[in-house]
């Protein structure tokens, strides 16, 4: 017999949710208000008020068991079954005697109880508390066993038929999993290694944080064992996440790969809400947008239609159906993925407090497996989703924009205003920079009074000219407290002035906090072709001493490329005027020794720019193309569609920039890449915090804020050159420090046979003799 578990709530809300999608507060503090409001009733109900019942029910259906479970807010007296909601719709405006969707829920409670006490009748009561009047309005109704029996029943039969279709689909995807066979002839060097580790770490409910290059094929060497691990059960859900919209295409073109074996397996892409979105301008508010006005009376016919049809459900499918029943193509994305085996989207998803999914991430752990590609960008990404800024010059303009009348709201603002002033003058007059290890207090507590104000103030002043105003503080504001409840000695506060005056708190060290969201799940797979050192990546992002860790070498031959570092240049900004014709030198010698196209990768713009100049007024006839700022998809498509086959084109970009990571020219379109510098980032206020962070951690401030960082923007940048088993290019590493013990111990292992040149001379020969032998191999 096959069993389901269910809360109540789940259930009720699947199947008698109605209504409109409106975000203009669905804050993410929603349901702590929620909380707060619960206790505080709670504790005044006195005595005879029993508090947080569990109550569960077991119920066979069609040869189905539910267990279906929940918590009553309150039993009164051993006989009154109390449900309580916080809400802003005002006092009076609740229709009939409450919502149905809501006394749903207090009636399955009060059936569970009925009948775990053999009560032939129950009172049902329903505790609205209204957050903008601080009043309460409470509703009850007897219903005898038998009412609430047979409500209760007709739930779970309307509940079946969702549940029968995917018990089917399950069935079918497990017997198919079973058969699945690895979809190539042979393994790559490397690939059936990578392939058993990933198995054993679900296995073992296990992290695992894994440097496998370019050519190993990362994503089905963790996604085959991923599915054959969800064969067995092991395995519930897969959420393959990845950093940009070209891994995630390499992922849907795996289960694409996979399909060809007939295997039954429901994958969704999320593709982010602006991206998706059918309007102009994204506004998801009812009176706005029509696939946001009644999504909820639709959407279940749009999900019963999609689950028939559908198991590969992209972008243009989801579009499709958004269209066909007019509900939001994101939303529905959403919906659908609690149906689907596998998700594959943005980091986002998980980690990010703002926009993570709650509906699989807010409870206990579960069997979800983490494949996480491109694991070295989550270092810089996580920083980011757990940093939050609080702009002045917002702040001033609400202040401006609001009514005196509007006493509350007009004088928080003013105080926070005031204190933003404080702040202000605590920055250095030269630097205009104010750091302190310790929370801005004072200026929290303002912020929280502001968001609870401001909630109030909202919803009755919607026709107001400064309400839009007003919603754009109140989320910086929220996102702001949210943050500061993450706030430890993992932390420091940033205050900056200049034209605006900002307050930052700025997350250090994010490796608990993506702890606890890796724990989720049942087991992790962090991976990326560029994940050295390991031990480095392991500690910043979540893992422990006894995580893990695998490292493979490049799995094409180590013939086909040749690795020269030029010690006779120096980049260090110092003495970068001494380099340029050195640089320029060596460009001409890849050109001379073999012509083609080269990728050369700078530092800086400057730093570009120079050298660009210099080089197209020496070598007029050469063909050149050069990275400009803020390009955009149309601009980029157009800078790699000039590397053809058999051209001879020189491109100038940016180390750590849009073409350093990504990209896939493949045999003759890139035949050599030329990196200036060792990637060390210009020092700033927020990579000096992470140096002093660690400086007290571990002694070794640079080496985490600088040198690592640094490097695996050269290792990103070098990995545009062979892309497959054929390909042969030349990387040239123009920096002194390559040379240096502390560099050098950091290469992965396909590179410790970077040879180093001490003049030019020695360089021209180099390069000659590599593409002479090429040659030979090929004749």
């Amino acid at each position: 017999m096959d069993t389901v578990k269910l809360s109540v709530r789940k259930l009720v809300e699947f199947l008698m949710k109605t209504g409109d999608i409106d975000t203009r507060l669905a804050g993410a503090d929603r349901a702590q208000i929620g909380t707060k409001v619960h206790q505080e009733l709670q504790n005044a109900a006195g005595e005879n008020y029993e508090k947080e019942v569990p109550l569960q029910i077991e119920y066979v259906y069609e040869d189905i068991l539910f267990k279906i479970d929940g918590r009553a807010d309150g039993i009164i007296n051993q006989r009154v079954i109390d449900e309580i909601k916080s809400t802003y719709t005002p006092l009076g405006e609740i229709p009939n005697d409450g919502y149905p969707i809501h006394w749903a829920q207090v009636i399955c409670y009060g059936y569970f109880y009925a009948k775990k006490e053999e009560l032939a009748t129950v009172t049902l009561q329903l505790t609205y508390y209204h957050l903008s009047e601080k009043e309460t309005s409470r509703f009850t109704r007897m219903m005898t066993f038998l009412e609430m029996e047979t409500f209760f029943h007709s739930l779970i039969e309307e509940y079946a038929n969702w549940v029968t279709l995917q018990l089917a689909f399950s069935k079918k995807r497990t017997d198919s999993l079973k058969k699945l066979q690895f979809p190539f002839e042979t393994y790559r060097k490397g690939q059936r290694e990578l392939a058993i580790a990933v198995y054993r770490t679900i296995y073992n409910n296990d992290t695992l944080f894994c440097e496998a290059p370019t050519g190993i094929g990362k994503t089905i060497s963790t996604l085959f064992p991923t599915l054959k691990a969800m064969s067995e059960n092991k395995i519930d859900k897969i959420f393959y996440l990845t950093a940009k919209t070209i891994t995630r295409q390499v992922a849907e073109d795996a289960v694409i790969e996979l399909r060809r074996q007939k295997i039954n397996l429901r994958a969704v892409t999320i593709t982010a809400k602006d991206k998706i979105c059918f309007l102009d301008e994204r506004r998801c508010e009812p009176d706005f947008c029509q696939y946001a006005k009644g999504y909820y009376n639709r959407i279940n016919d749009c999900l019963f239609d999609l689950m028939r049809h559908e198991q590969t459900i992209s972008r243009e499918i989801l579009e499709a159906y958004g269209k066909k029943y007019t509900v939001c193509p994101f939303e529905l994305s959403l919906d659908v993925a609690l149906f689907c085996d596998m998700i594959i989207c943005d980091y986002n998803y998980l980690f990010d407090p703002k926009v993570y999914l709650r509906r699989f991430f807010i409870e206990n752990k579960e069997n979800f497996a983490f494949l996480i590609d491109e694991a070295h960008n989550l270092v810089d990404r996580s920083k980011m989703m757990y940093s939050a800024t609080l702009s002045k010059a917002l702040v001033l303009q609400v202040k401006k924009s609001i009514n005196k009348n509007d006493t509350n709201l007009y004088q928080v603002v003013s105080r926070l205003n005031r204190e933003l002033i404080k702040l202000r003058k605590l920055c250095d007059k030269d630097t205009k920079v104010f750091v302190q290890k310790e929370a801005a207090e004072s200026l929290n507590a303002i912020v929280v009074e502001l968001v609870e104000i401001a909630k109030e103030w909202l919803p009755r002043n919607v026709e107001k000219e400064n309400q839009s105003l007003v919603l754009e503080l109140f989320f910086e504001a929220s996102h702001y407290t949210k943050i500061a409840e993450f706030y430890g000695e993992n932390y420091s506060t940033l205050i900056e002035t200049g034209k605006d005056t900002k307050i930052t708190q700025v997350c250090i060290d994010p490796s608990s906090l993506l702890r606890e969201k890796l724990d989720f799940g049942r087991a992790s797979v962090l991976f990326s072709a560029t994940l050295s050192p390991l031990n480095y990546y392991s500690e910043l992002l979540g893992g422990e001493k006894d995580t893990s860790k695998l490292s493979f070498r490049s799995p094409f031959p180590e013939k086909n490329v040749k690795i020269i570092s030029p010690t006779y240049i120096h980049t260090r900004y110092q003495v970068r005027p001494s380099s340029y014709e050195k640089i320029i030198e060596c460009i001409h010698m890849m050109m001379e020794a073999k012509s083609g196209n080269y990728l050369l990768f700078f530092p800086s713009y400057s730093y570009m720019e120079e050298v660009y100049n210099r080089f197209i007024e020496q070598y007029p006839n050469i063909s050149v193309i050069k990275q400009s700022r803020d390009m955009d998809e149309e601009a980029r498509e157009a800078f790699l569609k000039e590397f053809q086959v058999d051209r001879k084109m020189i491109g100038f970009a940016i180390l750590g920039g849009i073409f350093s990571e990504g990209v896939d020219l493949k045999g003759t379109r890139l035949i050599g890449a030329g990196i200036v510098g060792v990637g060390l980032a210009e020092p700033s206020t927020m990579q000096n915090l992470m140096r002093d962070y660690y400086d007290q951690k571990s002694k070794h401030g640079f080496y985490y804020a600088y040198q690592i960082p640094g490097l695996n923007k050269v290792l990103q940048a070098a990995g545009r050159l062979i892309r497959s088993s054929t390909d042969k290019g030349v990387i040239l590493l123009m920096d002194s420090r390559f040379q240096e013990t502390r560099y050098r111990n950091e290469l992965p292992a396909h590179w410790r046979n970077l040879m180093f040149v001490r003049n030019s001379k020695q360089l021209a020969e180099e390069l000659f003799t590599f593409w002479q032998k090429q040659e030979e191999i090929n004749d």
